[in-house]
């Protein structure tokens, strides 16, 4: 990658750095900065290119809705990302798979400044509006543990950004420690803050189970943030079930709960607003931050749907300058005027219109 390469890179995070710290980010300066990341992507991005001019997308003169998104499987495919291997400085990584380790999605990072922004610009306004956690318990390894996870990246972050302690009760290699988990939370009734507990939805299925009707009373003005679906590999919980459960156990309110929309392959985050509003949407709503469009899509042609029909979620990501700012999904979602309402994965295959544009980067999905 030569300096000048650098160089654009490095001018367009900052750019997507002062609109996340909070310069005027209206739709036409939204599209105009969406513009000219997808110019650089369709130069610099193999990937990217190569799917864009399939579609004939000209940054100069479409709207960015236009701006074919790259599915996600693409990024388990091949390396998406203008930068060598040799500029890494991390690599974040999807779950394991049956298709064993290679066949995990990756999202290569050059600079981890922008996602780090965009984390702490978004995430605390959503898990502690009120006062901040002197406590993390997390139901997920350190990243120091696990450096290939966002999760465990966004976690640790959010404790450095606090100067709080963090314990981890998850290990890599042995799963969740629960009986430290248990004594840590008997320490709850002396603590002289609120606390935040980050965990995954099956860990807390894990620890729910152990717990077996007990409750263990986090502090006043405690929040406990979930994220990661809901149907593990030997059976699916509902979701309110389990946030009903999480509030008896931890002697919280539901708005208290605060779910998590991420993926590996985006360097933004979109939050549940029921701290911020005072009580739990219904259906549950997931706010995306002023730098990131999500828009329903059509499953077969993949072109974005009016407002409020369903459809599988294309969402445009500006903090992704290095990679694919336009990404599409399989969940199926709602856009309405109050957030995003997801419904949980297209059955079956992958949507059609995600299947041909694999298909045209010349990768079998």
């Amino acid at each position: 990658m030569s300096g000048a390469l650098v160089a654009a890179s490095e001018a367009l995070h900052r750019r997507v750095r002062a609109a996340i710290a909070g310069e005027p980010l209206d739709p036409h300066a939204f599209d105009a900065l969406a513009r000219a990341v997808a110019a650089f992507q369709i130069e610099h991005v193999e990937a990217v290119g190569r799917r864009t001019r399939a579609r004939g997308f000209d940054p100069s003169r479409d709207a960015i809705d236009a701006l074919p998104a790259l599915p996600v499987d693409a990024l388990r495919l091949r390396r998406v990302a203008a930068h060598p291997a040799s500029l890494d400085v991390r690599v974040f990584r999807t779950s394991g798979t049956t298709q064993g380790s290679e066949r995990r999605g990756e999202h290569a990072f050059r600079t981890l400044a922008t996602y780090e922004a965009a984390a702490l610009a978004w995430g605390p306004r959503h898990l502690w509006p009120r006062a901040s956690p002197t406590r993390l318990l997390a139901l997920a390894p350190s990243s120091s543990a696990l450096a290939d996870s966002s999760l465990s990246f966004m976690i640790d972050l959010f404790a450095r950004h606090l100067g709080a302690p963090i314990e981890h009760f998850v290990d890599p290699e042995r799963g969740l420690a629960l009986a430290p988990l248990e004594a840590a939370l008997e320490e709850a009734p002396r603590a002289t803050g609120p606390w935040l507990v980050c965990g995954t939805a099956f860990a807390y299925v894990f620890l729910l189970d152990a717990l077996d009707g007990r409750s263990v009373p986090l502090p006043p003005g405690s929040s406990v943030m979930i994220t990661g679906g809901f149907k593990g590999r030997s059976r699916e919980v509902p979701e309110g079930e389990l946030r009903f459960g999480l509030a008896r156990a931890f002697g919280v309110a539901s708005h208290q709960i605060v779910g998590e929309y991420g993926m590996t392959e985006l360097s933004s985050q979109l939050w549940d607003p029921g701290w911020v509003r005072g009580a739990r949407p219904t259906p549950a709503v997931y706010l995306p931050p002023p730098w990131v469009r999500v828009s329903a899509a059509d499953p077969e042609t993949l072109e974005v749907l009016p407002a409020g029909e369903v459809g599988v979620a294309r969402i445009v990501d500006l903090a992704n300058v290095d990679s694919a700012i336009a990404l599409q999904t399989s969940d199926r979602v709602r856009v309405t005027e109050g957030g995003v309402e997801l419904f949980g994965r297209a059955p079956g295959a992958p949507p059609r219109g995600c299947s041909l544009a694999i298909e045209e980067l010349g990768a079998t999905p």
